[in-house]
């Protein structure tokens, strides 16, 4: 049967598809659909049959089948990987930013949501080495920290980024600094986020330690879905059934939850986002650690504490209706092929997925590392090279 239409809250621009992952679909630029003709060697559906006969095969043998097909699909794609470095996805035009660690804790953030960045590298200039990654999420933590231990929060107008680098009791996800150098191939910056379970990854030139972007999951998978090439339909099979994602305790929350009580949770079970349900369990919405709403409209440190007391409901009522970002709300069925996935990141460059059932109800999470790590996740090498 064919699966239920990806559903998102924002619309879906069929004129601007350009992807070319496989012949399976095309989009031209007029956003027309071509499904191309198969010659008599090419393989038709993950489980299928040869063209060239049409005998019955046996249930060991579909089976056999669908095993090389899915790993044909990753060696092309683990192929593209090798050969592609990270420079090759670092934007024409783009913006870094450096902090300085003996700058203040809350100018830092300051900078950050001018910029609009999720992420900056650290430099000590008394090493003269960068020492760690600063983010969105751990000022958020910092501030958790602050309210829970009833500490001054005026203090991080003048405590340096180094003083709470120092303070083991402050959580700050990335104090040791990982990079890749611009030469080094996606494969490699993949197994470095995936194998170190972090989410920004700097690139640098290694002769002058000068940093040219920061890479996330979202920026491969694009890169991968705007220049990948492939004859053979190598992702017919379900998402679900190549055991992408998350199915079995997934994490929910509620409107009339606090954020406090929202960001404790998604702490505890180490998670980036979570989907927020009615009281039937119907997906409305989706909240990410690096949603900076609360913050961004308060007006001193001890007015985005206070805010930690809102409801989730009053902070997406925040958000702007007119912005689209990678983590807006995206749903998709368990039903719907890998195919049909990267097809629509090409589209709309989602952080993650919702996988919902015929009712709207939440049976699972799809997040852009899912889709890497299927493809490098049995891969360990070379997981924890720092750049020094």
């Amino acid at each position: 049967r064919n699966p239920p239409a990806i559903h998102t809250s924002t619309p879906f621009a069929a004129n601007h598809g350009l992807l070319h992952l496989s012949n399976t679909i095309l989009y031209s630029k007029e956003g027309t659909m071509n499904r191309p003709a198969f010659g008599s060697s090419d393989i038709v559906t993950a489980g299928g049959v040869l063209p060239s006969s049409e005998e019955a095969v046996s249930s060991s043998s579909l089976l056999h089948e669908k095993h090389v097909i899915r790993e044909a699909g990753r060696l092309a794609i683990n192929a593209f990987l090798e050969e592609n470095t990270c420079f090759s996805v670092i934007r024409i035009s783009g913006k870094v930013v450096v902090f300085d660690t003996r700058i203040p804790m809350q100018l830092a953030f300051y900078a950050l949501v001018e910029h609009d960045m999720l992420a900056a590298p650290l430099w000590d200039p008394n090493i003269r080495q960068f020492v760690g990654l600063l983010t969105v999420a751990d000022f958020i933590d910092l501030l958790r920290y602050y309210r829970k231990t009833n500490t001054d929060v005026s203090q991080l107008s003048t405590r340096s980024i180094a003083d709470i680098m120092a303070d083991s009791n402050i959580h700050i996800k990335h104090r040791q600094f990982l990079a890749a150098d611009a030469s080094a191939t996606l494969k490699h910056s993949c197994i470095l986020l995936h194998g170190n379970a972090i989410d920004f990854l700097p690139v640098i030139l290694p002769d002058d330690m000068r940093v040219l972007a920061t890479l996330t999951y979202t920026n491969i998978l694009e890169h991968l879905v705007t220049n990948f090439r492939e004859q053979r339909r190598l992702f017919d099979d379900s998402v679900y059934d190549l055991g992408i994602g998350t199915y079995t305790n997934v994490v929910t929350v509620q409107p009339h939850q606090t954020l406090a009580e929202c960001l404790h949770l998604m702490e505890a079970r180490d998670l980036s986002a979570v989907p927020v349900v009615d009281q039937e369990g119907r997906v409305i919405d989706v909240y990410s650690r690096s949603d900076i709403t609360f913050l961004a409209k308060a007006t001193d440190a001890d007015d985005a504490i206070r805010n930690l007391d809102l409801t989730l409901a009053e902070i997406l009522a925040q958000q702007r209706a007119d912005v689209t970002t990678p983590d807006r709300l995206h749903t998709c069925s368990i039903d719907h092929t890998l195919q049909s996935i990267f097809e629509y990141f090409a589209q709309l460059k989602f952080n993650r997925l919702i996988v919902t059932d015929d009712q709207h109800r939440v049976v699972g999470v799809i997040s852009a590392r899912d889709l890497v790590a299927y493809f490098v996740g049995n891969t360990t090498a070379e997981t924890s090279v720092a750049a020094n």
